[in-house]
């Protein structure tokens, strides 16, 4: 921890900003000095965000102002300065990792080429060179096969993958300072512990100092320094980390470190019927490029085999790449795979978990046009609340739209009123269905993703990391609304997620898969409490060790 002040790279003074006449936030003073890590901490909608990216000076200046306020870096004013100096600052003196890299990089140009682009604007480097310095940053900065992965498409590469390489880029130039906005929030926990011992690594060997903006309380607790803590646009209060945690000053600050997912899963019977079961399922994809390239095969999912049950909650856990999302989406017929995939059938009653052969509906092999009437048994709510729900659809038309498809014979008023009677179950007022997603904060639009899932009265819904984007009081808030869903409906969940605190509050059964296999499964609080594989031990020990220092 840092006691002594050092060069202050950062100075932040009395900074506002307003989006035209609506100020967002006010009067935010504060300072980072070199070697020190200040994290700025807050729900969605605080103002951390923006005050981070006005030291970028990314805010959309047609509308966006700074209506009083200084930001100064390595003393330098930066409000108000033109084009041409921020792009000087931009990447050479401040870098800046966002919270979504698949949203950051540039989908048609491989990593190579975007990492060169920030040498050869700020160095000035030639193509041997600038791809010489992209592979000692991606080495540097841990990514596997390095050499393979700089002719690679962002799509190719795994969320932990895809922030290496942001954090490769941000670092081309050995910035200042480091600004990582949400930096970990979409990863796993493995994933997420390295990340972090990488940010703290870099700014240790760098001597830069690091912005962190996050809602994850137990990474403030490992990283920080300092502590900044923000509400509704105002910095409510700051200290040393040590201060804050132990003895927090502010309402605001008491209630946002009492905030956390907990409590146990619904009761459920262990010989539930099955509502799907799959066997022996495989993906494979072909990594070759070019028509006479090699064939290279990677197994995203290996002779996975797997059973979900009505009114229970199967986890799947595992670092990114280890398959979890994939496994869900052959499981869901949304990609291509081998094996069987079986759904409960009303005709065979109940479905059997007895051992007879014919259990259900075989889905694989299922041609799209009779699939699409064995959709609204199986739903699924995504990871982005913002990015799965349609800009230009009113809330009404988003949620109804299944019902338009599957219960065609409902009128308008029919429709509108299950939608009503839907919202209210998931906490949300009937007037909400005349307004649009961008109305509704991050917390709120899962709630309505989770209605358009639900309003079809599934028996499978897929959860794919639907919490990993909120605030840790959002968080909670939607962990006790999924187990009310279940205990009302009996409804079955796959739920993905690389928080471990999340599936122990869901979970019944656990599966821990790792390259596209399963290395462990069993129920879920004996997988918990004793893990067997050193696998499934090193996640739990990679959870707890953040979750301790909560």
């Amino acid at each position: 921890m840092t006691d002594q002040p050092r060069d202050r790279i950062l100075e932040i003074d009395d900074l506002s900003v307003a989006f035209r006449e609506t100020e967002v936030v006010r009067g935010v003073t504060l300072h980072v000095d070199r070697g020190e890590t200040l994290a700025i901490v807050g729900e969605s909608g605080s103002g951390k965000s923006v005050t981070a990216l006005s030291v970028m000076q990314l805010l959309p200046y047609e509308y966006a102002s700074h209506p009083t306020g200084s930001i100064r870096v390595d003393g330098r004013e930066v409000v108000g300065l033109d084009e041409d100096a921020m792009l000087a600052i931009r990447g050479d003196r401040v870098g800046m990792v966002f919270q979504e890299p698949m949203t950051s990089l540039n989908p048609l140009h491989h990593i190579e080429k975007q990492i060169a682009e920030v040498l050869y604007v700020h160095r000035g480097m030639g193509v041997a060179e600038a791809r010489e310095r992209a592979l000692e940053l991606l080495t540097l900065v841990g990514l596997p096969r390095p050499e393979e992965r700089l002719r690679a498409f962002p799509h190719e590469l795994s969320g932990g993958q895809r922030q290496r390489v942001m954090i490769a880029m941000a670092l081309a130039n050995e910035p200042d300072l480091l600004i990582a906005d949400e930096p970990t929030t979409a990863l796993d926990v493995t994933i997420q512990a390295q990340i972090l011992e990488l940010l703290d690594d870099l700014k240790k060997r760098l001597d830069m100092a690091l912005l962190l903006i996050t809602h994850d309380l137990g990474v403030v607790r490992k990283m920080a320094d300092r502590v900044a803590v923000m509400n509704e646009g105002d910095l409510v209060e700051q200290g040393t980390a040590a201060a804050i945690f132990g003895a927090p000053q502010h309402e605001y600050t008491r209630r946002l470190l009492a905030a956390e997912p907990s409590g146990d899963p619904v009761p459920a019977d262990p010989a539930a019927p099955e509502v799907m079961r799959a066997e022996d399922l495989s993906v494979q994809f072909n990594l070759a490029r070019g028509f006479f390239a090699r064939k290279s095969i990677l197994k995203a999912v290996d002779q996975v085999s797997v059973v979900i049950r009505r009114g229970q909650t199967l986890g799947i856990v595992g670092e990114s790449g280890s398959g979890k999302t994939t496994l869900a989406m052959a499981l869901l017929r949304l990609i291509g795979s081998e094996g069987s995939i079986l759904l409960q059938d009303d005709d065979l009653g109940d479905g059997d978990s007895g051992g007879h052969e014919r259990f259900g509906i075989e889905l694989q092999g299922m041609k799209a046009a009779r699939l699409r009437a064995f959709r609204k048994d199986m739903q699924i709510v995504f990871q982005d609340p913002y990015g799965s729900l349609p800009p230009r659809l009113s809330v009404n038309q988003i949620i109804e739209a299944g019902l338009k498809i599957h219960q065609p014979e409902l009128s308008a008023v029919e429709r509108r009123s299950q939608v009503s009677a839907m919202l209210a179950e998931v906490g949300l007022e009937a007037s909400a269905q005349d307004r649009y997603p961008h109305e509704f904060s991050g917390g709120q639009r899962q709630r309505i993703a989770i209605a358009r899932a639900i309003i079809l009265r599934p028996r499978l819904v897929v959860l794919d990391e639907p919490t990993s984007a909120l605030d840790l009081s959002v968080q909670a808030q939607i962990v006790d609304l999924l187990r009310d869903l279940q205990r009302r409906h009996q409804l079955a969940y796959l739920f993905i997620s690389h928080d471990l605190k999340v599936v122990r509050a869901l979970a019944h059964e656990l599966i821990v898969m790792k390259d596209g296999e399963i290395v462990e499964r069993g129920e879920a609080a004996r997988l918990f409490e004793a893990p067997e594989t050193d696998y499934t031990r090193a996640l739990m020990a990679a959870a707890y060790d953040l979750a301790s220092s909560a």
